[in-house]
């Protein structure tokens, strides 16, 4: 495993302004973490911990109230940097009225990307994820796993070193994202890239990570981090392994309290 940081978030926190008062709520608080190239690096944790909050901030969407990120040598000053990162939705954001190819071609027009260039690009990350046999089909006539698959390729063809990914499989049946997530193995396994995704699944967190960050309730920072021992790609059985079971006990363990801390404040907001 490469060790070395491509992502490292020092002291982040962040706060936002509550509607009728002048309290503001923090999010996310000196939260530090190194992040390494080529890696998968899972964020879970109770709703509303900052796990979000912190993707969204490596991804240059919003500006920390305090502490500094750095990636791949750049510190971030409050925009996106597109030729480092890309990211990935939990809605597939794909537009109903252009075929499938044109929208994983839109980032690369975004960019200037020569038209002939960026079919080429849209095709290979669409053979990638294995839709190279709907590329003039419109996203109505697709599943929604197979709309998840083509947001996937849309970043896959930027090229970019990191892709960064919030919930992008949370609104699909179990057994699509189990199938999505042997599909991103592989792809890690393949290109080498660096993934942070957020999830909610403890079953999702352990069969894709190299390293799951755990964090506290709110204001969240980051509890402890487990290492996966399990070499990319992975099948379906790791999931009926008993390692597999023994971390994802573990990560019920760390969750278990912080999630009775997130439903005693919800409850006490009422």
């Amino acid at each position: 495993m490469n060790t070395t940081a491509v992502i490292e978030a020092r002291k982040v926190s962040q706060s936002f302004n509550q509607p009728g008062t002048s309290q503001p709520m923090v999010a996310l608080q000196e939260t530090s973490l190194d992040i390494r190239a080529g890696e998968l690096m899972c964020f879970i944790g109770p709703s509303g911990c900052g796990k979000s909050t912190l993707l969204n901030i490596i991804a240059g969407l919003l500006v920390p109230t305090a502490g500094t990120v750095v990636v791949d040598g750049e510190q971030l000053s409050g925009r996106p940097i597109p030729k480092k990162i890309a990211m990935v939705f939990q809605e597939n954001t794909l537009f109903p009225w252009n075929t499938i190819i044109e929208n994983v071609g839109l980032g690369l027009k975004f960019q200037g990307v020569p038209k002939a260039e960026r079919e080429d690009r849209a095709r290979e990350a669409l053979d990638a994820v294995g839709l190279s046999a709907f590329l003039n089909h419109y996203p109505g006539q697709l599943s929604g796993g197979m709309k998840q698959r083509a947001a996937l390729a849309r970043a896959l063809s930027l090229d970019t070193p990191i892709i960064l990914m919030d919930e992008p499989f949370g609104a699909l049946d179990e057994q699509t994202r189990i199938v999505l997530g042997e599909d991103l193995s592989v792809l890690l396994g393949k290109t080498g890239k660096t993934i942070v995704f957020v999830t909610h699944s403890l079953g999702e967190a352990v069969f894709l990570a190299d390293r799951v960050a755990v964090f506290t309730a709110r204001p969240g920072t980051i509890k402890t981090i487990i290492d996966i021992d399990a070499p990319h790609p992975r099948s379906a059985d790791f999931m009926t392994s008993p390692t597999f079971n023994e971390l994802r006990n573990e990560l019920f363990e760390l969750l278990h309290e912080e999630i009775r801390k997130t439903m005693i404040e919800q409850s006490m907001a009422r």
